[in-house]
Protein backbone atom coordinates (compact mmCIF):
# COMPACT_ATOMS: atom_id res chain seq x y z
CA UNK A 1 0.00 0.00 0.00
CA UNK A 2 1.77 3.17 -1.19
CA UNK A 3 1.51 6.18 1.18
CA UNK A 4 1.88 9.81 0.89
CA UNK A 5 5.18 11.40 2.44
CA UNK A 6 4.16 14.50 4.89
CA UNK A 7 6.44 16.56 7.20
CA UNK A 8 6.49 16.22 10.94
CA UNK A 9 3.14 18.25 11.49
CA UNK A 10 1.28 16.70 9.35
CA UNK A 11 1.34 18.92 6.12
CA UNK A 12 2.30 17.38 2.45
CA UNK A 13 5.32 18.32 0.56
CA UNK A 14 4.08 18.61 -2.50
CA UNK A 15 0.75 19.97 -4.34
CA UNK A 16 -0.50 20.89 -7.72
CA UNK A 17 -0.18 24.88 -7.93
CA UNK A 18 -1.89 26.70 -10.76
CA UNK A 19 -0.89 30.38 -12.40
CA UNK A 20 -3.44 32.23 -14.62
CA UNK A 21 -1.49 34.14 -16.43
CA UNK A 22 -3.74 35.34 -18.22
CA UNK A 23 -6.03 36.93 -15.25
CA UNK A 24 -3.07 38.55 -14.25
CA UNK A 25 -2.31 40.17 -17.66
CA UNK A 26 -5.84 41.63 -17.57
CA UNK A 27 -6.10 42.92 -14.37
CA UNK A 28 -2.76 44.73 -15.26
CA UNK A 29 -4.41 46.12 -17.86
CA UNK A 30 -7.31 47.15 -16.33
CA UNK A 31 -5.27 49.00 -13.42
CA UNK A 32 -3.33 50.79 -15.61
CA UNK A 33 -6.28 52.08 -17.71
CA UNK A 34 -8.10 52.99 -14.54
CA UNK A 35 -4.69 54.94 -13.36
CA UNK A 36 -5.27 56.99 -16.69
CA UNK A 37 -7.41 60.24 -17.25
CA UNK A 38 -9.88 60.77 -19.90
CA UNK A 39 -9.80 63.09 -22.58
CA UNK A 40 -12.66 64.19 -24.73
CA UNK A 41 -13.44 61.72 -28.12
CA UNK A 42 -12.60 64.89 -31.18
CA UNK A 43 -10.09 65.06 -32.75
CA UNK A 44 -8.05 67.07 -30.82
CA UNK A 45 -7.29 64.78 -28.57
CA UNK A 46 -6.75 61.91 -31.17
CA UNK A 47 -4.65 63.59 -32.84
CA UNK A 48 -2.02 63.66 -29.86
CA UNK A 49 -1.49 60.45 -29.85
CA UNK A 50 1.01 57.78 -31.17
CA UNK A 51 0.14 55.96 -34.52
CA UNK A 52 0.61 53.05 -32.65
CA UNK A 53 -1.32 49.24 -31.84
CA UNK A 54 -3.29 49.45 -28.48
CA UNK A 55 -6.02 48.46 -26.55
CA UNK A 56 -8.55 51.53 -25.40
CA UNK A 57 -11.65 51.97 -23.53
CA UNK A 58 -14.80 54.26 -23.87
CA UNK A 59 -16.99 56.44 -21.63
CA UNK A 60 -20.54 57.56 -21.77
CA UNK A 61 -21.46 60.90 -19.51
CA UNK A 62 -18.41 58.96 -17.45
CA UNK A 63 -19.68 55.47 -17.32
CA UNK A 64 -17.35 52.84 -18.58
CA UNK A 65 -19.63 51.21 -22.08
CA UNK A 66 -16.81 49.99 -23.94
CA UNK A 67 -13.48 48.59 -24.34
CA UNK A 68 -11.58 47.93 -27.90
CA UNK A 69 -8.29 46.87 -29.41
CA UNK A 70 -6.11 48.89 -32.22
CA UNK A 71 -3.67 46.66 -34.00
CA UNK A 72 -1.54 49.24 -36.01
CA UNK A 73 -3.29 52.57 -35.44
CA UNK A 74 -4.98 54.11 -31.86
CA UNK A 75 -5.57 57.20 -33.71
CA UNK A 76 -7.51 55.58 -37.11
CA UNK A 77 -9.40 52.90 -34.40
CA UNK A 78 -11.04 56.36 -32.10
CA UNK A 79 -11.85 58.36 -35.56
CA UNK A 80 -13.75 55.34 -36.54
CA UNK A 81 -15.78 55.55 -33.35
CA UNK A 82 -15.92 59.16 -33.86
CA UNK A 83 -17.28 59.01 -37.12
CA UNK A 84 -19.90 56.59 -36.66
CA UNK A 85 -20.86 57.73 -33.17
CA UNK A 86 -21.66 61.28 -35.21
CA UNK A 87 -24.33 60.11 -37.34
CA UNK A 88 -26.30 58.66 -34.28
CA UNK A 89 -29.46 60.14 -32.28
CA UNK A 90 -29.93 60.01 -28.69
CA UNK A 91 -25.99 60.71 -28.29
CA UNK A 92 -24.00 63.78 -28.39
CA UNK A 93 -20.38 63.57 -28.78
CA UNK A 94 -19.84 65.96 -26.09
CA UNK A 95 -20.57 63.22 -23.72
CA UNK A 96 -17.84 60.51 -25.25
CA UNK A 97 -14.68 60.28 -23.30
CA UNK A 98 -11.61 57.71 -24.02
CA UNK A 99 -8.61 56.53 -22.19
CA UNK A 100 -6.20 53.95 -24.10
CA UNK A 101 -2.47 52.13 -23.77
CA UNK A 102 0.05 51.34 -26.32
CA UNK A 103 0.88 48.06 -26.37
CA UNK A 104 4.07 46.37 -28.40
CA UNK A 105 2.60 44.48 -32.03
CA UNK A 106 3.20 40.88 -31.03
CA UNK A 107 0.87 41.36 -27.79
CA UNK A 108 -1.87 41.85 -29.74
CA UNK A 109 -1.79 38.01 -30.28
CA UNK A 110 -2.84 37.87 -26.20
CA UNK A 111 -5.86 39.39 -27.42
CA UNK A 112 -5.73 42.20 -24.85
CA UNK A 113 -9.61 43.53 -25.16
CA UNK A 114 -10.47 40.30 -24.68
CA UNK A 115 -8.35 39.99 -21.09
CA UNK A 116 -10.12 43.16 -20.72
CA UNK A 117 -13.32 41.94 -21.11
CA UNK A 118 -13.15 39.12 -19.76
CA UNK A 119 -12.21 41.08 -16.35
CA UNK A 120 -14.80 43.67 -16.56
CA UNK A 121 -17.46 40.73 -17.04
CA UNK A 122 -16.31 40.05 -13.50
CA UNK A 123 -17.35 43.11 -11.93
CA UNK A 124 -20.12 43.57 -14.29
CA UNK A 125 -21.52 43.98 -17.90
CA UNK A 126 -20.17 46.13 -20.31
CA UNK A 127 -23.25 47.91 -22.13
CA UNK A 128 -21.92 48.12 -25.43
CA UNK A 129 -19.64 44.95 -26.06
CA UNK A 130 -21.28 41.88 -27.83
CA UNK A 131 -24.55 44.72 -28.56
CA UNK A 132 -23.28 45.91 -31.94
CA UNK A 133 -21.16 48.55 -31.27
CA UNK A 134 -18.07 47.37 -32.47
CA UNK A 135 -20.00 45.72 -35.82
CA UNK A 136 -19.52 46.90 -39.46
CA UNK A 137 -21.85 46.13 -42.35
CA UNK A 138 -23.71 42.67 -41.63
CA UNK A 139 -24.61 41.39 -44.61
CA UNK A 140 -27.43 40.83 -46.41
CA UNK A 141 -28.64 37.43 -44.55
CA UNK A 142 -28.84 40.13 -41.49
CA UNK A 143 -30.94 42.69 -42.96
CA UNK A 144 -34.59 41.14 -41.60
CA UNK A 145 -33.35 40.37 -38.00
CA UNK A 146 -35.53 41.61 -35.15
CA UNK A 147 -32.85 43.19 -33.17
CA UNK A 148 -32.49 42.96 -28.83
CA UNK A 149 -33.97 46.13 -26.61
CA UNK A 150 -30.82 46.51 -25.42
CA UNK A 151 -28.54 46.58 -28.96
CA UNK A 152 -26.29 49.85 -30.39
CA UNK A 153 -28.55 50.43 -33.09
CA UNK A 154 -31.92 50.34 -31.30
CA UNK A 155 -30.35 52.67 -28.37
CA UNK A 156 -28.77 54.80 -30.78
CA UNK A 157 -30.37 54.34 -34.21
CA UNK A 158 -28.39 56.39 -37.29
CA UNK A 159 -29.31 60.45 -37.72
CA UNK A 160 -30.94 60.42 -41.14
CA UNK A 161 -30.95 64.24 -40.19
CA UNK A 162 -27.39 64.38 -40.80
CA UNK A 163 -25.98 65.91 -44.06
CA UNK A 164 -24.18 63.56 -46.70
CA UNK A 165 -20.80 64.87 -46.03
CA UNK A 166 -19.08 65.87 -49.76
CA UNK A 167 -22.08 66.17 -51.98
CA UNK A 168 -21.95 69.06 -53.82
CA UNK A 169 -24.70 70.72 -56.38
CA UNK A 170 -24.30 69.18 -60.00
CA UNK A 171 -25.83 66.71 -62.23
CA UNK A 172 -25.02 63.17 -61.19
CA UNK A 173 -26.13 59.63 -62.70
CA UNK A 174 -27.92 57.35 -59.76
CA UNK A 175 -24.64 55.61 -60.34
CA UNK A 176 -22.50 58.20 -59.15
CA UNK A 177 -24.57 59.73 -56.42
CA UNK A 178 -24.78 56.22 -54.80
CA UNK A 179 -21.30 56.02 -54.60
CA UNK A 180 -20.82 59.51 -53.45
CA UNK A 181 -23.75 59.38 -50.23
CA UNK A 182 -21.85 55.84 -49.59
CA UNK A 183 -18.96 57.82 -48.96
CA UNK A 184 -20.68 60.56 -47.44
CA UNK A 185 -22.66 58.85 -44.38
CA UNK A 186 -21.00 57.72 -40.80
CA UNK A 187 -23.28 54.75 -40.92
CA UNK A 188 -23.08 51.77 -43.54
CA UNK A 189 -25.62 52.44 -47.20
CA UNK A 190 -25.42 48.78 -49.00
CA UNK A 191 -27.44 48.48 -52.33
CA UNK A 192 -27.77 46.82 -54.93
CA UNK A 193 -26.80 47.08 -58.49
CA UNK A 194 -28.42 47.69 -62.15
CA UNK A 195 -27.25 48.81 -65.37
CA UNK A 196 -30.36 51.42 -65.02
CA UNK A 197 -28.20 53.34 -62.34
CA UNK A 198 -25.95 54.67 -64.90
CA UNK A 199 -28.31 56.05 -67.30
CA UNK A 200 -30.44 57.86 -65.01
CA UNK A 201 -29.66 61.13 -64.51
CA UNK A 202 -30.24 63.11 -60.70
CA UNK A 203 -29.77 67.05 -60.52
CA UNK A 204 -28.79 68.12 -56.81
CA UNK A 205 -29.86 71.67 -56.76
CA UNK A 206 -28.69 72.42 -52.92
CA UNK A 207 -25.40 71.43 -50.85
CA UNK A 208 -25.75 70.29 -47.44
CA UNK A 209 -28.75 68.05 -48.18
CA UNK A 210 -29.55 65.74 -45.25
CA UNK A 211 -29.38 61.79 -45.57
CA UNK A 212 -33.51 62.02 -45.76
CA UNK A 213 -33.64 64.85 -48.43
CA UNK A 214 -31.24 62.84 -50.56
CA UNK A 215 -32.88 59.60 -50.44
CA UNK A 216 -36.05 61.29 -51.42
CA UNK A 217 -34.44 62.60 -54.08
CA UNK A 218 -33.03 59.20 -55.43
CA UNK A 219 -36.23 56.99 -54.80
CA UNK A 220 -37.95 59.68 -57.47
CA UNK A 221 -35.10 58.77 -59.91
CA UNK A 222 -35.13 54.48 -59.00
CA UNK A 223 -36.28 51.69 -61.39
CA UNK A 224 -39.66 50.39 -60.15
CA UNK A 225 -39.84 47.79 -57.94
CA UNK A 226 -36.48 49.06 -55.84
CA UNK A 227 -36.94 50.83 -52.28
CA UNK A 228 -34.63 52.36 -49.52
CA UNK A 229 -34.84 51.00 -46.23
CA UNK A 230 -33.39 52.78 -43.21
CA UNK A 231 -32.91 49.91 -40.41
CA UNK A 232 -31.98 50.75 -37.21
CA UNK A 233 -28.41 50.60 -37.88
CA UNK A 234 -27.94 51.33 -41.59
CA UNK A 235 -29.56 51.80 -45.13
CA UNK A 236 -30.36 49.58 -47.34
CA UNK A 237 -31.14 49.90 -51.50
CA UNK A 238 -32.69 47.03 -53.42
CA UNK A 239 -35.63 45.93 -55.63
CA UNK A 240 -37.69 44.19 -53.73
CA UNK A 241 -40.02 46.85 -52.90
CA UNK A 242 -42.47 46.57 -50.72
CA UNK A 243 -40.58 43.75 -48.91
CA UNK A 244 -40.94 44.76 -45.05
CA UNK A 245 -38.18 44.78 -42.76
CA UNK A 246 -38.00 43.92 -38.90
CA UNK A 247 -35.76 46.66 -37.71
CA UNK A 248 -36.71 49.37 -40.70
CA UNK A 249 -37.96 53.06 -39.37
CA UNK A 250 -38.34 54.59 -43.21
CA UNK A 251 -38.93 53.24 -46.62
CA UNK A 252 -38.48 55.41 -49.32
CA UNK A 253 -40.62 54.23 -52.24
CA UNK A 254 -41.36 56.38 -55.73
CA UNK A 255 -40.14 59.15 -54.30
CA UNK A 256 -42.67 58.73 -51.22
CA UNK A 257 -41.96 58.70 -47.53
CA UNK A 258 -43.49 55.19 -45.55
CA UNK A 259 -42.58 55.49 -41.65
CA UNK A 260 -42.67 52.38 -39.86
CA UNK A 261 -42.60 50.68 -36.42
CA UNK A 262 -39.57 48.42 -35.95
CA UNK A 263 -39.44 45.64 -34.00
CA UNK A 264 -37.13 44.83 -31.00
CA UNK A 265 -36.89 41.61 -28.63
CA UNK A 266 -36.83 41.90 -24.84
CA UNK A 267 -33.50 41.28 -23.79
CA UNK A 268 -32.37 37.97 -22.19
CA UNK A 269 -28.94 36.46 -20.47
CA UNK A 270 -28.19 35.00 -23.73
CA UNK A 271 -25.22 37.70 -25.64
CA UNK A 272 -26.38 38.90 -28.96
CA UNK A 273 -25.79 36.57 -31.72
CA UNK A 274 -23.62 38.61 -33.83
CA UNK A 275 -19.66 38.61 -34.69
CA UNK A 276 -18.10 41.71 -33.56
CA UNK A 277 -15.63 42.78 -36.55
CA UNK A 278 -13.90 45.45 -35.10
CA UNK A 279 -11.02 43.90 -35.94
CA UNK A 280 -11.57 43.99 -39.97
CA UNK A 281 -11.92 47.68 -39.60
CA UNK A 282 -9.65 49.80 -41.52
CA UNK A 283 -6.84 51.66 -39.47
Amino acid sequence: MATVLESGDGTPYHKDFTLSITKALGDQLAAALAGLDRAPLHEESIKELKERAGVYQLYLDGEFVYVGKADKSLPARLRNHLRKLSGRRRIALGEMTFSCLYVAEDFSALAPEQLLISHHKEMGNIPWNNNGFGNKDPGRQRDSTILKRNHFDVLFPIDLGRPVEGLEVGEFTLHDLLERVKAGLPYNFRYGKSAEFKKRVIQVSADRMTADEVFRLISAEMPDGWQIAALMGYVIMYDDSPAHYKSAWRYYRGGQVVDAEPEAESVSDEPVDEADSEAADPE
